[in-house]
């Protein structure tokens, strides 16, 4: 007999076979045939059994799934089989096992990865996953959703998908989904409920309201109430609604926001509704036009109403914008939401008076920024004490600020009132461009707008405006811009028109012409300071004149006027010197004292500040002084020629060092000038002349011969030889093919093509290599802390020095004791300066890391740079670093009557199907030899084996020796030792089978990249242990170790164990450096002393390793490691030469040599030694220019 019973519990192909499979095995049943469709089980019996039977059974066999008797409702059914279950059954329930197909594995590291995850499950008690047959076995304590199992591989990367056996992937998620909730909703209470739910995608008050609205008009729906701050829905509901019923209506109406059902994660919640509504609401969903009102602050009459109208209105994806000027409102109609940001972005863009707000009090902004609490709690603390601000919220996790306000207060604002903080913070409204943070009050230069101390004292801390340094009292420097200057032209009649392109002027009509680019903040100071060095000699120069008459006999200024006239001449020209030209060397000098950062400026402000007011005092009160401190005119000596002349002098250091300055980071400058201005796009088959700035990702760029290529991209149409020397120092041009990519600043040959733009601005490669340049020069050497911990004991040790000087000089000194103890004294202030000693180590970094980028090599910080030269053992991968990373065909070996090129023909037309990499690389090599093939049929891919097809009418298999005794082909023994030979090598060998006749093979490898050899042995020359440790089998690993004569190699290993050794060899106190792909390799990347990433710049992320190689070959790294040994060697030697300096100066200086040799130091000698010391220092680091790196 035959009954039909409903089942209740299942919710995929893997519950379906339980059920089946549990009722099966009780006592006297023929045969069961579950369907899950129907949620019906039919089961054929000898004789009647009671259904009570087949709930036990299923109690026990897990206890989610239930029968249900016929006639019997599924609650009755349910109760009735649970009593059931306690009184005949035992507590106990068996475990269960599914069996599941995995998708997405595609090694051993995958296979294991996966086991994990699903173990990690809760209620899972085993689970096994086989690699070839891509299956997962999972004991479980009860039955779980196979949904449960996906959700866990997703949050854990996503890489992976599960499967219910004989289900299609999309499939399976679909009806698990649907499965879930209708479950779900059975058991729900049909009275009135309400729901919290999760919103995403609102910005403002105007989205807030257009959700609460939609969500209200759903059938059902009693009431909807939509909270921004808290980004929540609560729904009141006659009777359940699935979440998919409000997804669908928000679809419907824009399909910008999206509702979350309870405990689910957005990313699930949009992929789990994107699918229903396809399901549901199909592709014919009229998606009805969205209307916003914003209120717009800024406006004055008629003529600013329709000016923001028009704005708004030329939005892509504005319907239509109607601006109120009474009510200070705007409609605006959209077809999809626009996030109010875009709508900010376009009323700056276009003059920047207007700004638009959400209705309402409440407004949610982005911050960026922000890294910990102490950041949150700052950027709430600052942004409250806004006028008018009421309340703030900031939310570090979401990077969100709500803020609530008695009136609309412009973003512009806030940003200010957090730029004016000095904090990098910044505010932006939902959807605003944030890769260009407003600093309104920036200087228009060519640079940044970021300086910084080029002596680093205050670590990486960056200044909004130029000015000198707190601690040293240096001149702060200019980042480099990471753009090519815009050209502005200009009416020579109506200067206030300024346009970006030539033209003709609007009030006059005549011709516009280029405006002069404005200088750098560099050029400016180098300007200023060249103007009052100028001012300063033309003062001094008449004082020292006077001050040296008396050595010049018969010299008749004398006789014109008395020695005391004569002294308040002097007095007035130092006026100029001292109040204008080098007033600011005094006030660094008050700073220093005030904050006790003592520096080189302290020593020549006491210097020759003493000398400057001890003349005006001697001047003004000459009978204060003794006897030998007056001349024989009977007036005091004054020194104004001294104090002038030191200053004089210490100018011209400062103006040297500027122009110096300018020349350290020429290698920007000269990577800045690689980009061009300019680019010629194509649209609608025509073609015309862009600014690079204006370019975006997906443009069409036509590149025509000789010209620089503007953006980051893929060739389109066409093919050239490039120039990459620029870039990667490798002076050969590179052949490009269509698809290949293109790099920003690189220079086209002889021959044009098209390329599709796909990183444009800072996203570049030449953009980033600026940036961290820019990183690079600001950051600190580790040996640069001893030069500050000497240089922090240096001033006040020299002060005291000084005041000894003195003492002894008055005490033990020749007469007149007085002048030479105070004259001594100031020349030991003057020659004493630390500016040598600090300019030591940062100058080098500065020219190195400048060095590096022209050859490729990218230095992140200036600790890595120090490191590099320390490195004993270098870890390499494999795939990508040794070799070129993707497989090529070695050569076609026929055995037959078939020839070479045939072979190949039958091989690319059946691997034409396939879309394994190995496959790939036979249709390569076929397209390289120019061959045609035909296209094959009856295509089959044999799991493990290799593929079989038709081509010209005959069977063709290519695989491994099992696919060949699965087709009855036999192999020949000859033909198999010849194979043998090449596997040991480490290659991939399939044969090729004609007709079930084997007819030769492929021999597949993962060629050696030419320059791994050389470096390989340049770095074992330099005494570096080269180990390779990779993920793949030992033959073809210990081929390649053979090969190149490595140190040693590890096969088989995961990125864990990479990891573990690394830190293996760090106990054994060696410094690691680490060559990966900076992706699969990162944990031991992180943990290496020196992490660097290979890789050709483009596709790997900069920033995770502290040296990239853009040209992605081991050759980089014998680079980079030469690099560190220059630059370190330069180091000591301007360390050296400011010790050495200093230590024999100051003993000179303080008359030491006077008792034997009479030789006493001038303080303006002192001063012209001490200016030109650090000039000599720089001078040094600038040879670092001119070093070979190869």
């Amino acid at each position: 007999m035959k009954h039909t019973y409903k089942i209740t519990g299942m919710t995929c192909n893997g519950c379906r076979s339980h059920v089946e499979k549990t009722l099966q095995e009780v006592a006297g049943v023929k045969n069961a045939s579950v369907d899950l469709e129907k949620g019906e089980a039919v089961i054929e019996m000898e004789q009647h059994i009671p259904w009570d039977i087949f709930e036990t059974a299923l109690q026990q066999g897990g206890g989610n799934y239930h029968i249900l008797a016929p006639g019997t409702s599924e609650s009755k059914s349910a109760e009735k089989g649970s009593k059931n279950d306690i009184s005949e059954t035992s507590s106990s329930e068996a475990a269960m096992t599914h069996s599941y197909k995995i998708t997405g594995m595609t090694c051993n590291g995958c296979r294991s990865h996966v086991e994990e995850t699903l173990r990690n499950v809760d209620g899972v008690i085993q689970a096994s996953v086989d690699l070839q047959k891509s299956e997962a076995v999972i004991e479980m304590k009860q039955h779980i959703p196979v949904e449960v199992f996906e959700a866990a591989l997703q949050k854990d990367g996503g890489k992976y998908h599960i499967l219910a056996p004989g289900t299609s992937e999309r499939k399976s998620a679909e009806k698990g989904s649907k499965n879930d909730i209708s479950e779900a909703n059975s058991e729900i209470d049909k009275s009135s409920m309400s729901h919290t739910y999760k919103i995403t995608g609102m910005t403002c008050n105007g989205c807030r309201s257009h959700v609460e609205e939609t969500l209200g008009k759903v059938e059902g729906v009693q009431s909807a109430s939509v909270d921004l701050e808290k980004s929540e829905a609560v729904i009141k509901m006659e009777k359940h609604i699935p979440v998919e019923v409000f997804e669908a209506a928000l679809q419907k109406d824009g399909g910008k926001y999206h509702i979350l059902a309870p405990g689910t994660s957005e990313r699930k919640s949009a992929e789990k509704g994107s699918k229903n509504d396809i399901s549901e609401a199909n592709s014919e969903i009229d998606k009805s036009l969205m209307t916003h009102t914003y209120k717009i602050t800024g406006m004055t009459c008629n003529g600013c109403r329709s000016h923001v109208e028009e704005t708004l209105q030329k939005v892509a994806g504005v319907k239509s914008a109607s601006v109120d000027l009474d009510k200070a409102e705007a409609q605006v109609e959209m077809e999809r939401h626009i996030q109010i940001g875009i709508f900010e972005d376009a009323l700056q863009k276009d003059g920047g008076k207007y700004h638009i707000h959400s209705e309402g009090n409440t407004e949610k902004y982005q911050v960026t920024g922000m890294t910990c609490s102490g950041c949150r709690a700052h950027v709430e603390e600052t942004l409250k004490k806004v006028e008018g601000v009421q309340s703030v919220s900031v939310d570090l996790e979401k990077a969100e600020a709500v803020i609530t306000s008695e009136k609309a207060i412009p973003v512009t604002v806030f940003q200010e009132t957090l730029r004016k903080d000095g904090s990098t913070y910044n505010i932006y409204l939902p959807g605003q461009d944030i890769t260009a943070p407003p600093k309104p009050e920036k200087p228009k230069g060519k640079g940044t707008g970021t300086f910084y101390c080029p002596m680093h004292c205050e670590g990486d801390k960056t200044y909004d405006k130029p000015g000198d340094c707190p601690v040293c009292g240096m001149d702060l420097v200019e980042e480099v811009s990471l753009k090519a200057e815009k050209p502005l032209y200009t009416c020579p009649m109506h200067p206030e028109i300024q346009k970006d392109e030539p033209g003709s002027c609007p009030i006059c009509g005549m011709d516009l012409v280029r405006m002069e680019p404005e200088a750098s903040a560099e050029q400016k100071s180098y300007q200023k300071l060249l103007k009052k060095f100028k001012i300063a000699v033309a003062f001094t120069v008449p004082i020292f004149l006077i001050a040296m008459g008396e050595m010049i006999p018969g010299n008749p200024i004398y006789d014109w006027m008395s020695m005391q006239a004569w002294n308040w001449v002097q007095f007035a020209l130092s006026l100029p010197v001292v109040f204008y030209a080098t007033w600011m060397f005094f006030e660094r000098a008050w700073r220093s004292v005030k904050t006790w950062n003592l520096n080189m400026f302290t020593l020549i402000g006491i210097g020759a500040g003493v000398a400057w007011l001890f003349s005006v005092f001697g001047m003004l009160f000459p009978g204060w002084f003794p006897e030998q401190f007056l001349s024989h005119h009977g007036t005091v000596h004054v020194y104004y020629e001294a104090a002038t002349v030191i200053l004089t002098l210490v100018l011209l250091g400062q103006l040297l060092e500027a122009r110096a300055h300018s020349r350290t980071n020429s290698a920007i400058k000269e990577l800045l000038k690689l980009a061009p201005n300019t680019a010629t796009i194509v649209e609608n088959g025509e073609e015309r002349e862009i600014h690079t700035d204006e370019i975006e990702v997906g443009n069409i760029l036509r590149v025509k011969p000789g010209d620089k290529i503007p953006v980051d991209g893929s060739i389109q149409k066409g093919q050239t030889n490039i120039d990459e020397s620029m870039i990667t120092g490798e002076p050969v041009p590179v052949e490009k093919a269509e698809g290949d990519k293109v790099t920003s600043g690189t220079i086209n040959g002889n021959r044009s093509f098209t390329m599709k733009a796909e990183k444009v601005g800072d996203e570049t490669l030449l953009a980033q290599i600026i940036k961290m340049v820019n990183d690079a020069s600001r950051s600190q050497a580790p040996i640069q802390k001893l030069a500050d911990k000497i240089s922090g004991y240096f001033v006040p040790v020299v002060v005291l020095i000084s005041v000894i000087t003195f003492i002894v000089w008055a005490a033990f000194g020749p007469e007149p004791s007085y002048v030479y103890a105070l004259i001594n004294a100031i020349a030991v202030l003057i020659i004493a300066c630390p500016c040598a000693l600090g300019l030591a180590t940062p100058m080098s970094v500065m020219v190195g890391v400048g060095k590096g980028a022209q050859n490729g090599v990218l230095i992140k910080n200036a600790q890595s740079l120090e490191h590099m030269d320390k490195i004993d053992v270098l870890i390499i991968d494999k795939t990508g670093t040794i070799t070129e990373g993707k497989p090529s065909v070695e050569k076609v070996v026929p055995s037959g009557e078939i020839s070479e090129d045939k072979l190949t023909s039958f091989l690319a037309s059946v691997n034409a199907q396939s879309e394994h990499p190995l496959a790939e690389a036979t249709v390569r090599y076929a397209k390289g030899k120019n061959l045609n093939y035909p296209e094959a049929s009856d295509f089959d891919a044999v799991t493990g084996k290799g593929v079989t097809g038709t081509s010209e009418g005959r069977s063709v298999a290519i695989g491994n020796e099992k696919l060949m005794q699965e087709i009855n082909a036999e192999v020949d023994k000859n033909l198999q030792q010849q194979v043998k030979s090449e596997q040991e090598q480490g290659k991939t060998v399939s044969y090729i089978a004609v007709d079930s006749k084997v007819v030769g093979y492929v021999t597949i490898t993962d060629p050696i990249k030419k320059t791994s050899r050389q470096a390989i042995s340049d770095l074992i020359e330099a005494g570096v242990e080269v180990v390779m440790l990779t993920g793949d089998n030992e033959v073809t690993a210990a081929a390649v170790a053979k090969e190149l004569h490595l140190s040693g190699f590890k096969a088989g290993m995961l990125p864990q164990d990479k990891m573990e050794e690394v830190t293996k060899l760090q106990q054994q106190g060696k410094k690691v450096a680490m060559a990966g792909d900076g992706i699969n390799d990162a944990p031991a990347l992180a943990k290496a002393d020196i992490g660097i990433a290979m890789g050709t710049g483009t596709d790997v992320a900069i920033e995770s390793a502290e040296i990239t190689l853009v040209k992605g070959d081991l050759h980089g790294v014998v680079k980079a490691k030469n690099l560190s040994k220059k630059v370190m060697k330069n180091i000591k030697q301007n360390l050296f030469f400011a010790l050495i300096y200093n230590t024999l100066g100051v003993p000179i200086a303080a008359g030491v040599l006077f008792p034997f040799f009479g030789i006493l130091l001038s303080p303006m000698i002192a001063a012209l030694a001490m200016s030109f010391s650090s000039v000599s220092v720089i001078a040094n680091a600038l040879r670092l220019r001119g070093v070979k790196l190869d």
